[in-house]
């Protein structure tokens, strides 16, 4: 049997919100948006396939305070790119917030970025040549 993540939720204020950014602002490709009843199926991805992105309108006290914290105040998500430099350009002209500049690691370049939720994701590229 072959298994594999095919997609993470993650909690959004609302679904429009969750949208503009991702698919409006990021360039992510909007996959489904299925209206059901009181809630949608929404799920997004990365320009290049991948794992998708399940944007869950949070409901309730307990879901709003996780919006952004997700994973602890630690980088939640990794999006890998081929073309580091390129993509690190594009993200800070469609107004991505990095929390620090690019670095080097012997795993990539690398650098942290926030969406407007407040979840940490990494953009890493390939390793300097």
């Amino acid at each position: 049997m072959a298994s594999r993540v095919s997609a993470i939720t993650l909690v959004v204020p609302d679904y429009e919100a969750g949208l503009a950014f991702y698919v409006g602002q990021l360039g992510f490709r909007l996959v489904e948006d299925v209206d059901q009843g009181r809630k949608r199926w929404v799920t997004v991805e990365p320009p290049g396939g991948g794992t998708r992105l399940v944007l869950a309108r949070a409901e309730g006290e307990a879901q709003r305070a996780a919006i952004g914290n997700q994973a602890g105040g630690r980088v939640f998500l990794f999006l890998q790119t081929d073309d580091f430099a390129r993509d690190h350009a594009a993200m800070l002209a469609a107004g991505v917030t990095f929390e620090e500049a690019p670095r080097h690691e012997p795993y990539g370049s690398v650098a942290v970025w926030r969406d407007p939720f407040g979840n940490r994701w990494d953009l890493i590229g390939p390793p300097a040549g």
